[in-house]
């Protein structure tokens, strides 16, 4: 984590008591990433991405850890996000938003 990053870090804010809201992000995988190719998918788009499970989990995610099971191979862009960083921070509060605002109902 760079020294900008972890001084705008949230101390409140930890993995193991999150919605993991990252891990249902979509994560592009880059030409040097050396991640298990069957853990992979392209969209209809040709994008290469981390798969998904059926909830919308990337499937490197050990649902029973709450952990990658893939850390050492994980994609760059996994690398890069700073846990509790402003990014994170952010996706976390539109999350919740969505959450608090239910689905609207239009009677027709």
């Amino acid at each position: 984590m760079s020294e900008t990053t972890r001084e705008t870090a949230d101390p409140g804010i930890a993995c193991d008591r999150c919605d993991a809201i990252c891990c249902r992000l979509t994560v592009l995988v880059m030409p040097d990433d050396h991640v298990p190719e069957h853990l992979t998918e392209y969209t209809r788009e040709g994008l290469h991405v981390m798969a998904r499970d059926e909830d919308g989990w990337c499937v490197a995610v050990d649902g029973a850890r709450m952990c990658c099971s893939i850390y050492a191979q994980r994609p760059a862009v996994c690398r890069k996000f700073a846990m509790a960083g402003p990014y994170c921070r952010e996706i976390r509060r539109t999350h919740h938003e969505q959450l608090t605002r239910g689905i609207p109902l239009t009677m027709y």
